[in-house]
């Protein structure tokens, strides 16, 4: 990893001219997304030549929040996430700007399908299935995934009418309606839960997956929707099964990367680590010069008190709402009103010869009627480059049940290592093994989320230098985390030039 500069406890200035008053701006965490904020933050301070103080404060010992990659004799570990999808392009204009355009690399073409556990055994995800819909109608016709009876009910999409005209619904109503209850259980539920980790009867389908709305508004099938939209890009879903997987790419040496070379580009001095925030105020008015030095105070734990002219909450919904609750009661009751979580994966290294099935794609989902604590493996030497020496393999467990909320990693490795040893028939004890559990990291978008969105962010328009940044708003993707943060920097700065 690269040596963390500016971990002392000043904050960094960017140089400007004498005359200019500096700008005092505190970013709380130091997840991708508060680190593209500072960034973007420095950066517009360096151009307009702006006197910029800048505080980053992180209670863990190290930045990239749940982004943790881990090398080690010669595997490569992400703990966190794997990937980012392409098509949301932020995260790949950032690495462009850090320079790590040549470190790319998609997923093996070779391997571009993926299954799901049905009674005990995997069977291949129907080539040109996206998440909810099939695209492709003869291999989902012959796929044995679903009955005879189930297909025919998918198949109803093709004549049903719109649905009626609501602002959002469920992700289990929207599928229940278009597709029936068999579709449900055994391909979306575990095909989202690989993303989520959420129950489908409160996920917003709005929130979550537009695109399958718009296309029933559009079009009035869906599935009529996804064939049309891939006559006009016939090479999207072809020869693929679950995703569209020649969207998803790393980078080479993990995804740390690209913290690094954030962190990298901090003004020295800016970045606190293992320094939590215990409070956000409304800073009062300087007693001498009867104005406010700055618009908020910050107060770490440790009794720093911290004067800021903005303030940004890279963090947690969750974790935002106790900040800001003696700022904003309402604005503290709508963060907290949005779930959070726990997830857990375990990478588990073998050699080749340790697996008895041929590892022929990307990894398997397990629908919850399979009544398993594993919730997918992602066969991640199989899936991108570099991920395990020659002669072995790297998989990685998505964890659910009774040990993941009571955070025992013990049990966790040992729950993985005895359902893989049932699916995969692994007896061999592992090359490596690393359990690694994020408790209520991971946003839920319950139905109506984009509406307490939209009242959050109305509510900041009433004060001024205060922003938010993560995944609890507009996505819990990495390209949705890194738009989080340039937008947060983004109204800061038009605050800014429009003083």
């Amino acid at each position: 990893m690269t040596t963390l500069p500016g971990s002392g406890n000043s904050p960094a200035s960017v140089a400007s001219p004498a005359s200019a008053r500096a700008w005092k701006v505190v970013v709380i965490g130091a997840g991708i997304a508060g680190l593209t904020c500072a960034r973007r933050l420095a950066a517009f301070a360096r151009a307009g030549r702006r006197p910029l103080e800048l505080t980053i404060l992180e209670a863990a010992g190290r930045p990239g929040g749940v982004i943790l990659t881990e090398h080690q004799d010669d595997f490569l570990v992400e703990g966190g996430p794997d990937c980012f999808i392409s098509e949301k392009p932020w995260a790949l204009e950032l690495c462009g700007e850090l320079g790590l355009a040549d470190d790319i690399v998609g997923t093996n073409p070779a391997c571009r399908r993926s299954f799901v556990l049905r009674q005990g055994r995997l069977v291949v995800i129907p080539e040109g299935f996206q998440m909810l819909a099939p695209t492709r109608l003869l291999p989902f016709a012959t796929s044995s995934i679903l009955s005879l009876r189930g297909k025919l009910r998918v198949a109803c999409d093709l004549v049903l009418p719109r649905g009626p005209e609501v602002s959002d619904e469920s992700l289990a109503s929207f599928v229940r309606r278009r597709f029936g209850d068999e579709a449900l259980e055994r391909l979306a539920q575990p095909l989202v839960a690989g993303i989520y980790n959420a129950d489908p009867e409160r996920l917003s389908v709005r929130a979550t997956f537009p695109r399958f709305l718009d296309l029933e508004r559009a079009r009035r099938s869906v599935i009529l929707g996804l064939l049309h939209a891939r006559r006009r890009a016939p090479a999207a879903g072809r020869g693929t099964s679950g995703a569209r997987y020649s969207l998803f790419v790393t980078l080479r040496s993990g995804l740390t990367t690209m913290v690094d070379r954030l962190v990298k580009d901090l003004p020295a001095g800016s970045l606190r680590l293992r320094t939590p925030a215990a409070a956000v105020e409304r800073a009062p008015v300087d007693a001498v010069e009867r104005r406010p030095a700055g618009r908020w105070a910050v107060t770490t734990e440790a009794g720093d008190r911290i004067p800021a002219d903005a303030v940004v909450l890279a963090m947690p919904a969750a974790a935002a709402a106790r900040l800001v609750r003696p700022v904003d009661g309402g604005l503290a009751d709508d963060l907290a009103s949005i779930p959070y979580g726990t997830s857990a994966t375990v990478s588990l290294a073998y050699r080749r010869s340790d697996v008895r099935r041929n590892l022929d794609g990307f990894g398997f989902v397990v629908p919850r009627a399979e009544k398993r604590s594993l919730i997918a493996c992602t066969f991640s030497s199989v899936k991108f480059p570099n991920r395990a020496p020659a002669g072995a393999v790297l998989l990685r467990a998505f964890m659910g049940g009774p040990a993941v909320e009571e955070g025992d990693p013990e049990r966790l490795e040992r729950e993985a290592r005895e359902q893989l040893l049932d699916i995969l028939g692994i007896e061999a004890k592992p090359l490596l093994a690393r359990t690694c559990i994020w408790a209520k990291a991971m946003a839920q978008y319950k139905v109506g989320h984009l509406d307490k969105v939209n009242a959050i962010e109305a509510r900041l328009e009433v004060l001024p230098g205060l922003g938010l940044a993560g995944n609890g708003l507009r996505g819990v993707g990495v390209p949705d985390c890194v738009r989080s943060g340039d937008r947060a920097a983004e109204r800061l700065t038009q605050e800014v030039t429009t003083s």
